[in-house]
């Protein structure tokens, strides 16, 4: 078992991401590297079960999702860092809107969950959703892409590009990080 006593000191970083999506992965990769910039990270992407449906379509099922993966990787073992994302759908107060939450566990057990910033949602793309099809997909039909997850999602789609899936994923889990990079101001 690796233990995290001061990841500050370590020059290399394993991490285990809970999918072999290389826009996840490379999220992963890129938000240990920007908050531990002296550490060679090496970050390996498995596939591991969410739980829930392909499409979660509430925040309940997309949270739980991410936290489902990211303990299915710790059970794999070393690594320093097991992170997971889910991507969902939910009807929110202002509309539809995608997001994904984010839950990462240290090889201690410690864990954080967070979320990213959700993107409104079109009605038509929203009902295609509930009729059981995956945003993925929808978003290849109406946008004429291929296989748009595994790039910059609905979220480069519906922005011109400005923002990315994968820039979403490795805010969130910057942001889940600091209440591991600093336990003592959050218990």
């Amino acid at each position: 078992m690796l233990e995290i006593i001061n990841t500050m000191t370590l020059t290399n970083i394993r991490v285990l991401v809970g999918s072999k999506n290389p826009i996840k992965v490379a999220a992963a990769k890129g938000a240990i590297e920007a908050l531990y910039p002296q550490a060679k990270v090496e970050c390996h992407g498995v596939s591991v079960p969410s739980g829930v449906p392909d499409q979660p379509m509430n925040s309940a099922d997309t949270r739980l999702g991410a936290i489902n993966r990211a303990r299915a990787c710790r059970e794999l073992g070393n690594a320093h860092f097991y992170m997971a994302m889910e991507g969902g759908v939910d009807e929110l107060e202002d509309g539809p809107a995608t997001f994904a939450y984010v839950a990462i566990i240290t090889d201690s057990g410690q864990m954080s969950v967070g979320r990213s910033s959700q993107l409104p949602l079109p009605r038509q793309i929203f009902s295609a959703l509930q009729a059981g099809e995956e945003l993925g997909h929808v978003m290849d039909r109406m946008f004429n892409t291929v296989n748009i997850k595994q790039d910059v999602g609905a979220i480069g789609l519906l922005t011109h590009n400005a923002e990315s899936r994968g820039s979403s994923y490795r805010q969130a889990l910057i942001l889940a990080m600091a209440p591991l990079l600093h336990p003592g101001l959050y218990r």
